[in-house]
């Protein structure tokens, strides 16, 4: 009987000792010295690439343009000689409808303020284009687009102001809508019908 409870008492220790050893290293006891050696050694960092003579450019810093801002049009404003394009919107032309509203709701916005322009690139007409914000960071084309007086234009936004428009704003803004979808033909219809008109 002795000899049984012995060779018991063996087996549940070598599996004990077993069922140890397959447990990641993580879980064994370690002294608290070789916890600390672990602790303090750095992940290796990851190597950066080699400089490349041939295909390395100078990083130009961003320019911009601060001042008081002239308001051409709901979308375009003039600072210190320079007209800007508001990026990545739409809004209508001064003789077109909500036009002479979208303008004066611009006026409103830059009324007594510096104006900054972060000028990202030049339009197909020439026009600089920029990220324009007000003295308190507001972004000029977010407030427009807010207003419900100016649509977000994705092909040169990426989409970045269409959670901004207001229910109606491109029933309203027929236009702008038009000529983003490129029927331009809508355009020719409307300055037709105000020639006439005249």
């Amino acid at each position: 009987m002795e000899i049984l409870v012995l060779l018991i008492l063996a087996l549940v220790i070598v599996l004990a000792l077993r069922k140890r050893q397959k447990r990641p290293n993580s879980s064994l006891r370690s002294s608290p010295d070789e916890i600390q050696i672990r602790t303090r050694t750095p992940a290796k960092a990851a190597q950066p690439r080699p400089f490349d003579h041939a295909t390395a450019k100078p990083e130009t810093a961003p320019v911009s343009i601060t001042g008081p801002a002239r308001i051409i049009d709901g979308d375009s404003i003039v600072i210190k000689k320079t007209q800007i394009r508001l990026f990545g919107i739409d809004a209508p032309e001064i003789d077109h409808p909500y036009g002479q509203k979208a303008k004066w709701a611009l006026v409103r916005l830059c009324k007594g303020q510096k104006v900054r322009a972060e000028i990202l690139e030049k339009d197909a007409h020439g026009r600089t284009v920029a990220k324009c914000y007000l003295e308190d960071g507001r972004d000029l084309s977010s407030e427009m687009v807010k207003q419900g007086l100016a649509i977000d234009w994705p092909k040169f936004s990426g989409g970045k102001y269409k959670h901004l428009e207001v229910a109606d704003a491109r029933k309203k803004m027929w236009l702008a809508d038009a000529r983003q979808k490129g029927r331009i033909h809508v355009w020719d219809k409307f300055a037709a019908q105000k020639n006439k008109s005249v």
